[in-house]
Parts: structure tokens; sequence; C-alpha cells
């Protein structure tokens, strides 16, 4: 897999000829998508125009999807490692999911905008007392996706490296809902994880351009691990270890690939 960013410190802007065409096409998209979406919704039909407008964007963005293991069955949580917003973009293709984001995204209109479309679950990660009714939201978010998506890390990280998960952000799995299964996935970029990630004061709006302009296509395999089970599943925090360990694992059998 070759590079297919340019460097974060070169020059770009929405004169590269590869973005605007790509631009373009991601407003005629969300343009088609937005209408289906709240047909879908006056019909009462299952809401699978979000997934479908997150992977059409990952396309169209050049990005190549690969799958690894075998999706557990059924609802399911998968508590992912976080390397880009691409993995938003992805994991919605692959599984169909919504998301667990932190509250502090609600207060974007646009961006709150789309979450809600996708059924994105907010937690207030600061105050406590609203654990429980986080996790009724989460119930409830499962009943309609039947997969949700945690970024425990709290926030990107460069891929060639995993931060420490957060048992806070487990809190509104815990006790785990019944019938529903907790699965790792790792977010492998390979070699080109450091030049796609999005961290340190690079602009969000800089590091969208970047890959949006990227020469070739980036490629991520999402690779679904084992589903948690027996004492691992025993609360936040063992399972924030448990999921630490398998997922440091991966990091280290995607390095030394």
């Amino acid at each position: 897999m070759g590079a297919p960013i340019v460097a974060q410190g070169g020059g770009l802007s929405l004169s590269d000829w590869r973005v605007v065409p790509r631009i373009a096409a991601m407003l005629v998209w969300l343009a088609m998508c937005v209408p289906a979406y709240y047909l879908s919704r006056l019909l009462r039909m299952p809401n699978r125009v979000p997934p479908a407008f997150l992977s059409g964007i990952a396309r169209i963005a050049g990005i190549r999807v690969h799958t690894d293991g075998v999706p557990a069955s059924g609802r399911r949580i998968l508590i992912a490692n976080h390397v880009s917003w691409m993995d938003i973009l992805v994991l919605a293709r692959v599984s169909g999911a919504a998301f667990v984001a932190h509250d502090g995204l609600a207060g974007v209109g646009p961006l709150k905008w789309l979450c809600d479309m996708n059924d994105t679950v907010f937690i207030a990660r600061s105050r406590r007392q609203t654990v429980g009714e986080q996790a009724d939201s989460i119930r409830d978010a499962l009943d309609v996706s039947h997969t949700l998506v945690l970024f425990p890390e709290g926030t990107t990280a460069n891929g060639h490296e995993m931060l420490p998960l957060k048992s806070a952000l487990l809190s509104a799995i815990d006790p785990v809902p019944p019938g529903v299964s907790v699965q790792p996935v790792f977010m492998d970029y390979g070699p080109d994880a450091p030049a796609v990630c999005w961290v340190g004061d690079e602009p969000g709006l800089r590091n969208f351009l970047r890959i949006v302009a990227g020469r070739t296509p980036v490629a991520v395999t999402v690779r679904f691990l084992a589903p948690l089970s027996g004492d691992a599943l025993d609360g936040r925090k063992a399972m924030t270890r448990a999921a630490q360990d398998v997922l440091d694992e991966a990091l280290d059998r995607s390095r030394a690939r």
C-alpha cells in the first residue's frame, strides 16, 4: 500500500483538482439521500438511509474497505480504536451501525442533524447521574439499529499506538443489556495510519481535504475480534481491560506485518 496522502505540512486547498469533483459528488449524494431519509421516516420504514449515505461518502472519498473476522450476530456493541473520522464511514458501511458520541458534538448544528438521522446516542461524560438515562438511550438505539459503536479512547490516535481506553465511556453499558454481544473491532490502516490519522493541531477541515485529495485509495481493514465473554463482561472496568488487551494485540500484529 503506497502513501495515499500528501504530508500534513504540504499545501492543500480547494484548488486541488481531485477535491472539487469529489466534494461535488458528496453534495449530490447528500441531496439524494436526505429526501429518501425523510420519506422512509414518513413511511415508518427501517432506518437504512444514513448507513448507505456514509458508505457512499466513503467510496467517493476514495476509501477501500476490507473485513477480517466474523461479526457477532444479533444485537451488538462494537468497541473500536479510533484513528480518523473515516472510521465512522467505514463502520457504518460494514455493519450499518449507529454511534455513541460525546455530547459536545450535539452543539454543532449541521453535525447534530446528521448524527440524529443515524440514531446517534449522545453521552454526557462528566455527569455520572445521567448514566441510567444514557443506558436507556443505548437500549432504545439497539432496538432500532441493532449495532452501536463506541470509541473508548475518547479521541483519535495515530494508528501506530493505542491510547488508554476510558472505562467511564462504558458506564452506559454496565451491565450489558441482555442478549447483546460486546465485540472489539480493530481499525487497521496498516503502515499508512500515521498519514491518514487526525491528531495534533491539524484542523478537521484540513484533514478532510487531505484525504479527499489523495492520489491513491486509502485502504483500511476492519478486523472483527472475538466477542468478550465470561469475566471480561463483569463490569465496565473488566470490559475496558479486556478490550484494551485484545486491541493492543491486534495493533502489535498490524505493526509486525
